[in-house]
């Protein structure tokens, strides 16, 4: 098990890029003191954090602890630290768009689930609209879903509003979130 105290000397050891949290299904405060050394050294380090707090909602998971607002503190303390939120928040879309939209260091993961293409709709307009679409990664969910079709869904979601008066997004925008290097945006060297 990784600690704050050995995490240094597994990095190395595991080629360790990035960690990955669940905070809704373990039990704990993402910004919980020991949690908060945790990111001190997470950020020391240049790993980036993903918190994975959605699609994994058990009867005992802490839905609370899934809250992108509770990833604030730690943004606001961390300020090199790069934090992705997992699957946009989801059910938290409106706030991981504002945590995004404050903090420079803070990204989505835009997960797609082809078999949901208007959920879809809403969360890439809602992103479109407050302006932070160069802050979503692409994600598929494999194997949940293959990267083909969660790329078909998200270039070809405008069609479904052809014909209507709603609102579209440039499909360049939505082009960008597909070929975005994440690797790069995130200082991950390969």
């Amino acid at each position: 098990k990784i600690t704050p105290k050995n995490i240094k000397a597994h990095t190395t050891d595991l080629s360790l890029k990035g960690v990955a949290l669940n905070c809704s299904k373990s039990g704990f405060h993402p910004a919980h003191s020991r949690a908060m050394r945790f990111y001190e050294v997470a950020e020391d380090l240049n790993l980036p954090v993903f918190f994975h707090n959605c699609h994994s909602h058990g009867p005992n998971a802490v839905l609370d602890f899934a809250q992108p607002f509770l990833l604030d503190e730690i943004a606001r303390t961390f300020g090199d630290l790069k934090i992705i939120i997992g699957s946009m928040g989801i059910p938290f879309v409106d706030q991981t768009i504002t945590m995004v939209a404050k903090h420079p260091n803070v990204y989505a993961d835009l997960t797609i689930s082809p078999d949901k293409t208007w959920q879809v709709y809403n969360i890439v307009l809602a992103a479109h609209e407050a302006c932070v679409m160069e802050k979503l990664i692409f994600g598929s969910g494999y194997p949940s879903a293959t990267p083909q079709d969660c790329i078909e869904t998200l270039l070809g979601f405008n069609r479904l509003m052809a014909g209507t008066s709603l609102p579209t997004v440039p499909r360049e925008e939505l082009r960008e979130i597909i070929e975005r290097d994440t690797l790069q945006l995130l200082d991950i060297n390969d």
